[in-house]
């Protein structure tokens, strides 16, 4: 990484997940997720969360958004969201483009990172949960290549303690073939193939 370059670039995944937004109806909102607990709409306020928490996170605002932990209860997604998710997720991608972002510390969900870790969390949680959102509606969706490989490496189960599977959860096993797209849900652990079981 030069001093003007930064590490990743959001805005193939940003505006893979901002196009899915446009094909949800309200009659969505409550159907299933592969996230096991979240129906649709909790998905989408878990985005807009995250969405300002690692922007937030890139400029070092630290603050309520990167302190709170996302798992302690479910998100609610309030009424503007439609329009509120698409220019945060714009927001996200701008701040992670400075390489300043990419440099020292910073937090997000109340957990000190580095800041390359940090932004590959992030992307990483936009790749996943895009997935997550276009299973859920029936939408197609393929994020960039350099965004898959970064997921992927990411979610590599470390194994370092019992049932340390992964970030995410148990990994699933797929075979080595497999798209890597596939391959990165699976690390997440998701079936590739949801909903069918």
């Amino acid at each position: 990484m030069t001093a003007s370059t930064p590490l990743l670039d959001f805005e193939p995944a940003v505006r893979q997940v901002a196009r899915l937004l446009d094909g949800i109806t309200d009659e969505q909102l409550s159907a299933p997720t592969p996230c096991e607990k979240y129906e649709v709409r909790h998905l989408l306020a878990h985005l807009v969360g995250l969405t300002a928490a690692f922007r937030d996170a890139a400029k070092k605002e630290l603050g309520p958004s990167t302190d709170t932990d996302p798992g302690a209860a479910l998100p609610v997604l309030d009424d503007d969201w439609r329009t509120r998710l698409p220019r945060q997720l714009d927001e996200l991608a701008a701040a992670w483009r400075g390489p300043d972002a990419w440099q020292g510390t910073t937090r997000a969900g109340g957990v000190t990172l580095p800041g390359d870790i940090a932004g590959r969390v992030a992307l990483n949680e936009v790749v996943v949960h895009g997935w997550d959102l276009a299973r859920a509606t029936g939408q197609a969706y393929a994020p960039d290549a350099a965004a898959l490989r970064s997921s992927y490496e990411l979610l590599e189960p470390t194994g370092d303690a019992p049932g340390d599977d992964g970030i995410f959860g148990t990994p699933v096993e797929v075979p080595g073939e497999a798209p890597l797209l596939d391959r990165v849900v699976a690390r997440a652990g998701r079936s590739p193939s949801w909903p069918e079981k």
